[in-house]
């Protein structure tokens, strides 16, 4: 670790924090933040996975705090999360690193496509959201399904469980995105258990990155989420811009 890897990877992934508490997506900061600090692919995902874990939990505990939280349907989401983010951690272990660095190039693009589209990311609430069983069951499975891709890469997955959250069991945003932070910690703490075993995990460098999330996601919880989708997009084009230019060998 050299001087050079705090100095990328700690103000970005400051940044993403503010992001992802905002309109989700952080992860399309930080994730390429490591891979810009040259760490390897496991690494940079095992340690994003550490700094992103407090910052979400910080967002989370906030979220509780104002009762924004249906527990009666996040603790099935959580059991599914756990399941999804467990297949997808221990899948990304057996993957070598040549092909998880092209698979990287190809899933970052494609992630961000999605979470830059302002046709998907809006409150497609109806008057009266889905309740009770019904809800729980999509719910749950957008928690195994989004969990398994959490698991294994990561960026976006809380834009995706917000759309899937709104779109397919009609919540609104402001609940939509709470109960999408439970379920995001719930993935991030079980994948990092996974990569934690296996060594994957560079200490230092994670808690320090941790704290800068924290912060970002603590400034980012308190903003208006309509201001979100104006702050992210520029800032996760840039950063995938640099990575494109580390890729062809500019930078």
């Amino acid at each position: 670790m050299t001087w050079k890897v705090y100095a990328i990877v700690l103000p970005l992934v400051f940044i993403a924090g503010i992001v992802d508490a905002i309109a989700g997506g952080g992860g399309l900061i930080s994730l390429p933040a490591y891979l810009l600090a040259g760490l390897p692919p496991h690494a940079a995902i095992a340690t994003n996975k550490l700094s992103s874990s407090f910052g979400t939990a910080l967002t989370a505990w906030r979220f509780h705090r104002n009762r924004l939280i249906d527990w009666k349907l996040a603790i099935p989401g959580v059991i599914a999360a756990i399941i999804g983010s467990s297949i997808g951690s221990n899948l990304s272990l057996i993957v070598s690193e040549k092909v998880m660095t092209y698979l990287l190039y190809i899933i970052l693009p494609v992630s961000a496509a999605i979470v830059l589209n302002k046709h998907l990311f809006a409150d497609h609430a109806k008057e009266e959201e889905l309740v009770g069983r019904k809800a729980a069951v999509i719910s749950s499975a957008a928690a195994l399904i989004i969990g398994i891709y959490d698991g294994f890469y990561g960026p976006g997955t809380g834009t995706f469980l917000i759309i899937a959250f709104t779109v397919f069991a009609k919540m609104g945003i402001a609940h939509a995105n709470a109960q999408t932070k439970v379920i995001n910690l719930t993935t991030n703490l079980t994948a990092l258990a996974v990569f934690l075993l296996n060594g994957q995990v560079m200490l230092v460098l994670g808690v320090l990155a941790a704290i800068c999330n924290m912060a970002g996601n603590y400034i980012g919880s308190g903003l208006a989420m309509k201001n979100g989708a104006a702050l992210a997009r520029p800032v996760i084009l840039f950063v995938l811009g640099l990575l494109l230019l580390k890729v062809i060998g500019i930078i």
